[in-house]
């Protein structure tokens, strides 16, 4: 999955800092700001509280003490936001996407290392949005938790635990296990130990990351505390192509058995919410039909956009779909479970506010958010699970 198609909107903004925090070198900006909103008649006020506040990296203590490294051996890294009023006890922890990497191209681990998904040096604030907003009217149920977005740099889905060697021969660290747990350890004693009610959630990598750490997430709390999880196009569908692209790297890497985790009709799993969509434009574009599996590359307007694909391409998109729903059926019958499966051309929805709660998000029983929030808090009667019809025929969009 291309690295880009993952990354967070990093809006320049106004940055949060400490009260009483003054910035000299912003004087002249300030006073231009009054100027204005002395001839528009607007509150500099108004124009500031208009920027998204971005949030600062923090580096994990004591990690490479654990050897909980990045790629490249400097710490991990995570953004955190602290809860507020009714929220102050309760927490989302969310697990950065943004693929895998392998031995060789231009997703490549030694490539990666020198990015802000191999190292934390590269790493900067970012803004929240969508399931991680702080504003009410985007993000109503979750808004004033207490959140927390964690950084991926270990090339394999926070679930490494071994070394390799880059291209020029120095060394790579698969140390996403340890990451996890370096992570998790730090947060717990930031307060999250004393939780009331938790939810684990991730997009892409960071989805299969959820559903992949979802039962040690559910046991490093007392069983009084309501812990969820919320996988958002983490389900990879096991091609053979997929086989070989993910799994022969993943041999190398995971000392866990894949398979038993994903078993989704396992009996131990905590209460878990899929969101996937049913033509998931990563997959498409990098499993079903990658650039040169087919000859002429016949597939590179409708890799761009579903609705300029032929009849026989959709054919073979509405046979993934029904692969990718049939995979799932084992959720439906979990009571406790949600799931969504929209007909939508996407990858990642939850993180975003255009898709996680607006007028032209995706809608589950008539809700966008508001749907997680029934399922989270019970607040709605019967299975919060719906899967679309095939494309085109999406009635949730």
């Amino acid at each position: 999955m291309a690295i880009a198609e993952h990354m967070s909107p990093l809006v320049v903004a106004r940055k949060h800092r400490p009260a009483g925090h003054t910035l000299a070198v912003a004087a002249p900006l300030l006073v231009l700001l009054a100027l204005l909103a002395a001839f528009s008649g607007s509150p500099v006020a108004a124009a500031e509280d208009s920027s998204p506040v971005l949030i600062d990296l923090t580096l994990v203590a004591g990690a490479q003490e654990k050897g909980a490294v990045c790629l490249d051996g400097t710490p991990p890294a995570y953004h955190l936001q602290r809860g507020f009023g009714s929220g102050s006890q309760s927490w989302i922890v969310f697990l950065q996407g943004g693929a895998w990497c392998g031995t060789t191209g231009k997703e490549s681990c030694s490539i990666r290392k020198m990015t802000e998904y191999g190292s934390s040096k590269f790493m900067k604030p970012i803004a929240f949005d969508g399931v991680l907003s702080d504003q009410q009217p985007q993000n109503p149920d979750f808004y004033n938790w207490n959140k927390v977005f964690v950084r991926y740099c270990d090339g394999a889905s926070f679930s490494g635990d071994a070394e390799g060697e880059a291209e020029n021969g120095t060394k790579l660290y698969f140390r996403g296990l340890r990451i996890w747990e370096a992570v998790v350890d730090e947060l717990m004693e930031k307060g999250m130990d004393t939780a009331k009610q938790a939810l684990l959630a991730g997009c892409s990598a960071g989805g299969l990351s959820t559903l992949l750490h979802c039962d040690n997430f559910r046991a490093r709390f007392p069983q009084e505390v309501s812990v969820k999880c919320l996988p958002d196009g983490g389900f990879f569908l096991d091609t053979m192509l997929a086989k070989f692209c993910l799994r022969t790297a993943w041999q190398r890497r995971i000392r866990q058995s894949v398979s038993s985790l994903l078993n989704l009709s396992r009996a131990s799993a905590p209460p878990t919410f899929i969101v996937n969509p049913g033509y998931d434009s990563w997959q498409i574009r990098n499993i079903v039909a990658p650039v040169g599996s087919y000859p002429g590359d016949t597939w590179s307007s409708c890799r761009d956009n579903i609705g300029n694909c032929s009849s026989k391409q959709l054919d073979v998109l509405h046979g993934y779909r029904n692969k990718l729903v049939h995979e799932l059926k084992a959720a439906e019958g979990k009571r406790d479970w949600g799931l969504f499966i929209d007909s939508c051309f996407t990858h990642c929805q939850t993180e975003f506010s255009s898709s996680w709660h607006s007028p032209t998000s995706p809608r589950l029983g008539n809700k966008t958010a508001k749907a997680v929030g029934d399922w989270y808090f019970g607040r709605r009667k019967g299975m919060m699970k719906q899967i679309d019809y095939k494309y085109p025929c999406n009635p949730t969009w």
